[in-house]
């Protein structure tokens, strides 16, 4: 994270900006497939969840990282709220979660620059699992309690400082957990409601995305002029 204190929404408007719409609407389609039990997956906005690969205090660790990469605030709801936690919950069974969609078998070097791409052994679903128990015991060492147990100006500040690489973990580099962290955040803050995460479409709304409406053509010859309607998800359902 940085200093900029710019409003929430603008950062979301340009993480949007970033991704095509087809990937919003309808890219976590294929890492859904290969690892999942064939349930439906479409969760209400107040239906309760279990986690299915996380602990409860890995879960715990999650919720109380991600309410700080998006919090509620005037703008609107934030992670917590959106089902965020979620989201990421869900992605770690699927192909992506396991690493299924990468080139995983080597030779892998940590050291490499940045421009080579993703370079460790650890899947995402690894990654968080050693980048969460590396990170609470370096809290408990540290601070004296798990990081969900510490107050919340510190839980921002070790956020800080897993982002700029200044702690230490043995098993996983501390910028490379993170960034899992925060890029899977937006993702499910943003994604479809399908996927667990956007729920009620609250990302969507904040950001002015109308969703997976099939029919624009009332709209084509009017530029600069505000879409009127909400967002539609995948399901159908509207927000």
């Amino acid at each position: 994270m940085t200093e900029d204190t710019r409003p929430r929404r603008r950062f979301l408007q340009q993480a949007m900006a970033l991704v095509p719409a087809t990937t919003l609407v309808g890219g976590a389609a294929i890492t859904q497939t290969a690892c999942s039990s064939g349930t439906e997956r479409v969760a209400g906005p107040a239906q309760a969840y279990t986690p299915t690969y996380f602990t409860q205090e890995e879960w715990t660790f999650i919720s109380a990282a991600v309410d700080h990469l998006i919090p509620s605030d005037d703008y609107g709801p934030g992670a917590i709220d959106a089902g965020v936690p979620e989201f990421i919950d869900r992605q770690m069974e699927t192909p992506y979660g396991h690493g299924k969609l990468w080139y995983m078998q080597g030779p892998f070097h940590p050291d490499s620059v940045p421009e080579l791409g993703y370079q460790l052994n650890l899947t995402p679903r690894d990654a968080y699992r050693h980048g969460i128990a590396a990170c609470d015991a370096w809290c408990k060492k540290t601070h004296g309690h798990s990081y969900a147990e510490l107050d919340r100006t510190l839980q921002e500040q070790v956020l800080k400082d897993l982002q700029a690489g200044k702690i230490e973990l043995d098993t996983v580099p501390s910028a490379v957990f993170f960034s899992f962290l925060l890029s899977n955040t937006k993702e499910g803050f943003l994604s479809d409601p399908m996927y667990g995460g956007n729920k009620n479409m609250v990302g969507w709304k904040m950001v002015g995305f109308p969703g997976a409406r099939g029919d624009f053509l009332d709209w084509t010859d009017q530029p600069n002029v505000k879409y009127p309607y909400g967002p539609v998800s995948i399901s159908g359902k509207r927000g």
